[in-house]
């Protein structure tokens, strides 16, 4: 399975970007999916995971109340819909899958995406 992740950019504080992530190679519906992020100098981050029939969603406390993950299994496409963005948002935005339930550890993920920039000026 390959999975591509874009949909970033530069935008300003309180803006909103909706990222997203072609899974492709087999059913995406096999796939739990997670979101993550990683900033210069810091470790990587979980933002949110959703089991592959979408029935199990998880949100970091960080970003709960201002990102929401989709997916549309249809499309093989899951996505990361990002409001009222903060400098701190600021980061290469990562998709990744995995097979069986979702997680919120990012080493239980096997596949990953190349990552997109997302930049949150202030």
């Amino acid at each position: 399975v390959q999975l591509q992740a874009s949909g970033g950019g530069l935008v300003q504080a309180g803006d909103s970007l909706r990222l997203s992530c072609l899974v492709s190679g087999r059913t995406s519906s096999s796939y739990a999916v997670g979101w993550f992020r990683q900033a210069p100098g810091k470790e990587r981050e979980t933002l949110a995971t959703i089991t592959g029939s979408g029935s199990f969603i998880y949100y970091a406390d960080s970003v709960k109340g201002r990102f929401t993950i989709s997916r549309d299994n249809a499309r093989n496409t899951v996505y990361l819909q990002m409001n009222s963005l903060k400098p701190e948002d600021t980061a290469v935005y990562y998709c990744a899958a995995k097979t069986g339930g979702s997680s919120g550890r990012s080493s239980s993920y096997d596949y990953w995406g190349q990552g997109t920039q997302v930049t949150v000026s202030s």
